[in-house]
């Protein structure tokens, strides 16, 4: 016990091993959320199972957080990101046409592309090259973003021919039944659920109110007729099928089926996968790369242990080992099969609740390896219960917006067409294009020329180029 005290420097950061497990716990009861949600969403995709997602998720999860745990000492978890996921499933696979493995390719890509850019100090160059504007539009437009992906899936939101989108019918007196409003009922009411337990500080409150719903969902299952028939040939409860599906349709797909890019060429050019290829990579690595940025710091700043800098600034610890720690992650989880691994916001809660060391990093992922083995009772949860939290993901995300100035058009106009193009287009990257394009056109016609710097002529051209020649 001593030597994991001293190991994980509990004495110099104040803490105990009780403080530590308990941290632990608490963190993974905020974020376990993401097995189910992740698994629900890349299932979507051909080829690939909910059971064997479940399974890639859970496997990148432990590895990242312990990497983080034990390589940086910081009491931080990792997982498959929110918005990275969408990006994955909705631009990189459903608008851009690739395939599964395709893009398993760009998220290992983004993971040695973070490992190098960290190594060689690249990274910072790149980040300073994209406006501040247009970073604190980001997150808000993924929160945007995945908060439509949640109204479309738990089908609050349908396809309108005449508006694009619509409100799904509530009127029992016409169209609708009690069969058909009951799962958007509890949608909603589950939204208001999340907002009142957060508020009192519950910890977990996503994950309860996703179990709440569906216990819910069962229970009035009885008061819709035939709700219940073919209920068990709808669900495979075999424990070992998932590790199964898992085996052949998604560990190692990257290198088997990966760079094989032959559907994508039927509709597309050699130099179109070029552009392609760079621009998507590059969006992959910089969303991780502010994703991880925001919450390292802003974890590490709730819980006291920044450090301050010669010039005065606050500083992460071990902040290139955690960096290093993320982009590993990123390569196990392209390998095994799920989408860009990334540091979680909801880390802050386990630092709440006393986490100050790797150690309960460890204790987080001990648990994600426990609920590896319960895929087949995460598939009995149903839309109504996982897309509430993707609404309340996505409210969360949308913070940075008191951070823009929009008074002034040069900063505004950009953050305001990277946070709108991402829902309305469904493409997170061509929001940033959108923004980046509007920040240079902008600074340029204002006189604000040689405020752009290399790095954003450098990274506007490129997504200049995927618009024009990729879509």
């Amino acid at each position: 016990m001593d030597k994991i005290k001293n190991f994980f420097k509990f004495e110099e950061r104040g803490t105990t091993i009780r403080a530590e497990i308990i941290a632990g716990c608490t963190t993974f009861m905020a974020m376990a959320y993401i097995l189910v949600v992740n698994a629900g969403m890349l299932s979507a995709i051909d080829g690939v199972s909910y059971g064997a997602i479940y399974i890639a998720t859970a496997i990148s999860a432990v590895a990242g957080t312990i990497l983080i745990g034990l390589l940086a000492n910081l009491p931080l978890a990792q997982a498959s990101g929110m918005g990275l996921n969408a990006f994955f499933t909705y631009t990189v696979v459903f608008g851009l046409g690739f395939t599964y493995a395709n893009a398993l390719v760009f998220v290992l890509f983004d993971g040695i592309l973070f490992v190098v850019l960290t190594a060689t100090g690249l990274r910072k160059i790149i980040f300073e090259g994209i406006p501040d504007c247009v970073k604190k539009a980001i997150p808000v437009g993924i929160g945007l973003f995945i908060a439509f992906i949640g109204f479309q899936d738990s089908g609050l939101v349908v396809d309108n021919g005449g508006t694009l989108v619509g409100l799904q019918s509530f009127n029992l007196i016409g169209d609708a039944s009690w069969g058909s409003i009951m799962p958007l009922c509890l949608t909603i009411i589950a939204v208001f659920v999340i907002a009142v337990l957060t508020k009192k500080n519950v910890k977990g409150a996503i994950l309860w109110t996703m179990l709440g719903t569906t216990l819910a969902y069962y229970l009035l299952g009885f008061t819709v007729s035939g709700f219940y028939d073919g209920f068990s040939e709808r669900f495979d409860y075999s424990f070992v099928q998932p590790f199964k599906d898992f085996g052949t349709q998604s560990i190692g797909q990257v290198f088997a089926q990966g760079f094989n890019f032959d559907s994508y060429l039927e509709k597309h050019n050699a130099a179109q996968l070029i552009v392609a290829f760079a621009t998507t990579a590059l969006a992959f690595c910089m969303v991780d790369m502010f994703d991880t940025l925001g919450t390292l710091y802003g974890a590490c700043k709730a819980g006291g242990i920044t450090i301050v800098k010669e010039d005065g600034k606050e500083d992460i610890p071990n902040a290139n080992k955690a960096m290093i720690s993320d982009a590993v992650a990123t390569c196990v989880g392209a390998v095994c099969g799920t989408s860009t691994v990334t540091t979680f916001v909801e880390s802050s809660a386990g630092v709440a609740a006393g986490g100050r060391t790797g150690f309960s990093s460890v204790i987080t992922a001990a648990l994600f390896f426990v609920a590896m083995f319960f895929s087949p009772l995460a598939q009995l949860i149903p839309s109504c219960a996982y897309a509430p939290a993707l609404i309340y993901v996505g409210y969360a995300m949308m913070s940075n917006v008191v951070d823009i100035n929009w008074k002034d058009p040069v900063v505004a106009i950009p953050a305001f067409f990277a946070i709108v193009i991402m829902p309305f287009t469904y493409n997170i990257s061509y929001g940033i294009a959108f923004g980046l394009i509007a920040y240079v056109i902008i600074s340029i016609c204002t006189g604000a020329f040689k405020k752009i710097n290399i790095s954003t002529w450098v990274i506007t051209i490129l997504f200049v180029a995927m618009l024009f020649l990729t879509h």
